[in-house]
């Protein structure tokens, strides 16, 4: 029989301590060797307090081609032909705002142990696979409110960042001395299973078989991101692209800064710079001319002024998304042909539905990424037949090239959703 090991276990050897996950039984995780080509970019924007759904949602009836765009979605009238609009699909999740973390997982992060993969988002996933073909595997953002959906696979909630910093990391070269410091950082970078190898050759032999896997799969996810920053090297010396404008001055106001933080996007993906994007945008008190809090506004008991409020917000928010596609469709894409937007899916998105601390039914709205597009897609809405919201996640990650079956709660590729001819 195995000893029973204490949580707080270490591997140490020459210096160097590596802590231990927890060691449970794992189903083992397949991936298989995904082609690279053609290239595709993921981009989600989201909010931290969902919509009002009568202002969002168009009439359950009118499913098909034939649909009204409702007053939030109005900005993409012209794009219409570009958009499908999806009605009933959600993670079957409960808890109000603990599913703002969910959105681009389909799992909770208390219920992630339980999930090969963890609750890793699509972001993060396209991102370990992208590795170090671009400078910035994935590009987590953030306008005036925290960004929660994207996680790695460890669990870990990737940390954001705002305008100005997004600006500096596309545009502006480190000093020499930064530089230098980071080279010889990576350089002076030793394996820490190398250091460590011996003894973690002694602790897997005292585990039982289902810890061994565990222990192997970690040991594995280790060794990637040493890999990883193997990868990453030779970006410390390469040039990053001529900024083609000034640096944007935040702080303008949630509409001023949001449109350039979209901008800032477009110009990342055109230089090729990323292939994966979240942005989290919330409010400023005194922007639109309303005065109040966004989280205050989404619990509006259907009073006029908080619903008027929200309409203003989330229609902002619709409109940037709107910019976005136009930004896309203008650029050539030099490596698929066609456009950018062609070849880059952009998903508007919140992990809870509504203010009221709905879960059920999450507003969603896909564009570009070579998919067939200009439908309202109603799936049922009965518990029994509910289409989970992972599916449209995994139909993502298979359009992008990845060769996967299953991502978080999934049941399989979201039906009625083609990709283009």
């Amino acid at each position: 029989m195995k000893s029973r090991l204490h949580r707080r276990t270490f591997l140490r050897a020459g210096g160097v301590v590596l802590a231990l996950p927890v060691l449970e039984a794992l189903t083992p995780r397949g991936q298989a060797a995904p082609a690279k080509k053609p290239v595709k970019r993921f981009v989600c924007l989201t909010n931290n307090y969902g919509v009002y759904p009568q202002a969002f949602f168009p009439d359950q009836t009118q499913s098909g081609a034939k649909y009204d765009l409702p007053e939030t979605l109005a900005p993409l009238e012209k794009h219409k032909a570009d958009i499908t609009v999806f009605s009933n699909l959600d993670h079957g999740n409960t808890g109000g705002h603990q599913g703002v973390p969910v959105l681009l997982s389909g799992v909770k992060p208390i219920n992630a142990p339980g999930f090969p993969e963890g609750n890793l988002s699509v972001d993060q996933k396209i991102a370990e696979w992208v590795g170090a073909e671009v400078r910035f595997p994935s590009l987590v953002l953030h306008v005036n409110e925290a960004n929660l959906i994207s996680f790695t696979r460890t669990r870990a909630q990737v940390p954001s960042i705002d305008l100005r910093q997004l600006y500096k990391a596309l545009f502006i070269d480190e000093e020499a001395a930064k530089k230098a410091t980071a080279k010889q950082q990576l350089q002076r970078h030793r394996s820490i299973l190398d250091v460590v190898k011996d003894e973690a050759d002694a602790f897997h032999k005292g585990l039982g078989k289902q810890d061994q896997r565990k222990f192997d799969e970690y040991l594995d996810s280790v060794r990637t991101l040493e890999k990883k920053v193997e990868l990453q090297q030779p970006w410390v010396d390469r040039p990053k692209p001529k900024a083609p404008k000034a640096e944007p001055s935040a702080g303008k106001g949630t509409a001023a800064d949001l449109k350039a933080m979209v901008e800032l996007i477009a110009l990342a993906i055109q230089t090729d710079s990323t292939r994966a994007v979240t942005l989290a945008s919330g409010f400023a008190n005194g922007d639109f001319g309303l005065s109040g809090s966004y989280h205050g506004f989404s619990h509006h008991g259907q009073r006029e002024k908080e619903v008027a409020a929200l309409k203003l917000i989330e229609k902002n928010q619709i409109a940037q998304m709107a910019y976005l596609i136009e930004l896309l469709k203008k650029q050539d894409d030099p490596v698929n042909g066609g456009t950018l937007f062609d070849h880059t899916a952009i998903l508007f998105g919140c992990g809870m539905a509504t203010g009221e601390h709905s879960n059920k039914n999450l507003p969603l709205v896909l564009a570009g990424g070579g998919f067939k597009h200009g439908e309202h897609k109603v799936y049922p809405a009965e518990g029994a037949k509910r289409v989970p919201a992972a599916n449209l996640l995994l139909s993502i990650l298979r359009n992008h090239g990845l060769e996967v079956d299953r991502f978080g709660t999934s049941t399989g590729t979201l039906t009625g959703l083609e990709v283009a001819k």
